[in-house]
């Protein structure tokens, strides 16, 4: 589960990470209060599970309590990237002199968790990865051993972060690094964690993600999720039992395994398209699951095109075809579906698939040639 930024402060705060002082407000009335409380010069935030909330306007310097008033009623309804502001952070501006980037997530190659710390935060950090991969420096931590001293100290000289920044960004690894593992964390990010001008270090921002599977260890977690608001296709597709998430792209994703979907993702990425979700119908699914998912991904506006990509093992591609076929009789599907079938009764799904009088059905025979038609129908270009 994504937690809100101030709901990730909050944890960090439980177990002494440093984090600005901040209030959370609902209303432009409640922004004002908890300027006036907080005294000073604060920053706007919006709160909602995506990032770019700064390039969208969601986040603003507010000088006084009716600045805030008024920051924070322009922010509130606002629409970032499909998601709707409900819920405002008020925090204490930071004098910064200088920001950097610190993570911890889980490598499952590796079987290690996975530490990475940069002198360049405040920015993307894949672009950083991407461009400049020495920037971005990574070690793997042994989750016996622990984070101990010496590797903290390690990562934050090879980072080479400002001297003045040194001891304080230590601890604030060490904190962090025991924040990811006694929440149950799937991935702690703080970008930017900065450098003040009081040579302070501190979590400007925080992005937590938590394994729901270790809520039994926390009974106060589940509450985190009461105040968010799940967007209307996302909850129709945890309705309807499958793993659906959002992303920003035109092209409709529907797999079965994660890691089948994932690869498909990535494929589509490659052939130069972007994906509209992840879509992950699970093993065994049915004709009944087919057509779910896709009238899923009908309440969709961003989806241009749907790409259908099943390997048969414990999955049937002949039922999956007969969903497939089923969907076509019964909903009036606003796209082309590009359908791959491979693996167990693949033979006879595609038998079933010849059946479908439209136009709209593309059959594939990989997952490249799926993804090169799937992307060429939507208008991207294909590489």
């Amino acid at each position: 589960m994504d937690l809100l930024e101030y709901q990730g402060k909050s944890l960090f705060a439980r177990i002494g990470v440093p984090v600005p002082d901040g209030r959370a407000a609902t209303t432009a009335e409640e922004a004002r209060d908890a300027a006036r409380e907080l005294g000073g010069t604060v920053v706007v935030k919006a709160q909602v599970q995506v990032g770019g909330r700064g390039k969208a306007g969601g986040i603003k310097l507010a000088e006084t309590p009716d600045e805030a008033y008024e920051r924070a009623e322009k922010i509130l309804g606002m629409d970032i990237k499909g998601h709707t502001v409900h819920r405002v952070w008020i925090e204490r501006a930071s004098k910064i002199k200088a920001e950097y980037y610190a993570s911890f997530t889980l490598d499952r190659s590796a079987k290690k968790h996975l530490g990475m710390i940069s002198a360049k935060g405040g920015v993307e950090i894949e672009q950083v990865a991407a461009t400049e991969p020495d920037a971005v420096v990574k070690v793997h931590i042994d989750p016996v051993m622990g984070l101990p001293n010496w590797l903290a100290t390690e990562m934050v000289y090879r980072a080479k972060l400002d001297p003045g920044a040194a001891r304080g960004a230590i601890a604030l690894l060490k904190k962090l690094y025991q924040a990811f593992v006694e929440f149950d964390c799937d991935l702690v990010e703080v970008n930017p964690m900065i450098l003040t001008e009081d040579g302070e270090v501190m979590a400007l921002d925080a992005k937590v993600t938590l394994d729901e599977n270790g809520f039994f260890r926390h009974k106060d977690f589940p509450a985190f999720a009461k105040e968010h608001v799940i967007p209307p296709v996302e909850r129709m597709a945890k309705e309807r039992g499958l793993n659906f998430i959002k992303l920003d792209g035109d092209v409709g994703i529907i797999g079965n395994g994660a890691g089948l979907v994932m690869s498909t993702l990535d494929v589509v990425s490659l052939v130069g398209g972007k994906a509209a979700n992840f879509l992950d119908v699970g093993g065994g699914a049915g004709a009944d699951t087919i057509t779910n998912a896709l009238e899923v991904l009908m309440e969709d506006a961003s989806v241009k095109i749907v790409l259908i990509n099943i390997f048969g093992g414990i999955t049937r591609c002949d039922l999956v075809a007969q969903g497939v076929l089923e969907a076509f009789e019964r909903l009036d599907l606003p796209w082309p579906i590009v359908v791959r079938l491979d693996g167990t009764n693949a033979e006879e799904g595609r038998k079933i698939l010849g059946r479908v009088q439209s136009d709209k059905l593309v059959p594939a025979a990989t997952m490249r040639e799926a993804a090169e038609k799937a992307v060429q129908l939507a208008g991207g270009e294909v590489g």
